[in-house]
C-alpha cells in the first residue's frame, strides 16, 4: 500500500508541470469584435512556459508564422499553412512577432510573451510594414 502511494506521488509529481499548463486559443479573422479587419485574436497573450497557443483558421485566407527574427535565443520557429488550425508548445521565455504573411502589410500581427520578459533591442530589425509596426507596438504595450 505504501508502495503504491509514494509511486502515485513521485508519478504526480513529474507529471505536475504539464498538468497545469494551459492552451490558449488564438482566432485568425477577417474582422474582429473591435470592428479592426485582419486580426488575431487575442492580439497579445501572456504565456508561461510550457504552455500552448492553438490557432484557429476561424476565417479563410489567414495563417500564423514567426515572423523573421521576432522570437527569442534558442527557441523554433513555426509556420502554419493556409486555413491551417495548429498548436505549438513555446519553452522558451521571450516576445514572439507572429505574422499572417498574407496580410502582413494590413498589420495582422500578434505578439506572444513567454514568461517575465521585456521586448529586445532587435524586435524591430528587418523588414515591418507601418500598420503591422503600429499594432505590434500597442501589443507590446502590455509588458
Amino acid at each position: 500500500m505504501i508502495r503504491t502511494l509514494t509511486t502515485g506521488l513521485a508519478l504526480a509529481a513529474l507529471m505536475g508541470s504539464a498538468a497545469f499548463a494551459e492552451t490558449f486559443e488564438v482566432k485568425m479573422l477577417n474582422k474582429g469584435a473591435d470592428g479592426e479587419r485582419m486580426v488575431f485574436e487575442p492580439a497579445f497573450v501572456q504565456a508561461a512556459p510550457g504552455d500552448t497557443i492553438r490557432f484557429v483558421a476561424t476565417d479563410k485566407g489567414h495563417n500564423a508564422e514567426i515572423n523573421k527574427g521576432m522570437l527569442p535565443d534558442g527557441a523554433e520557429a513555426f509556420s502554419g499553412k493556409i486555413d491551417e488550425e495548429f498548436d505549438v508548445t513555446l519553452d522558451v521565455e521571450g516576445v514572439y512577432g507572429v505574422i499572417c504573411k498574407p496580410h502582413f502589410a494590413m498589420g495582422m500581427v500578434m505578439t506572444i510573451a513567454v514568461g517575465e520578459t521585456e521586448v529586445p533591442e532587435t524586435f524591430f530589425e528587418g523588414r515591418v510594414p507601418p500598420k503591422a509596426k503600429d499594432r505590434f507596438e500597442a501589443q507590446l504595450g502590455n509588458l
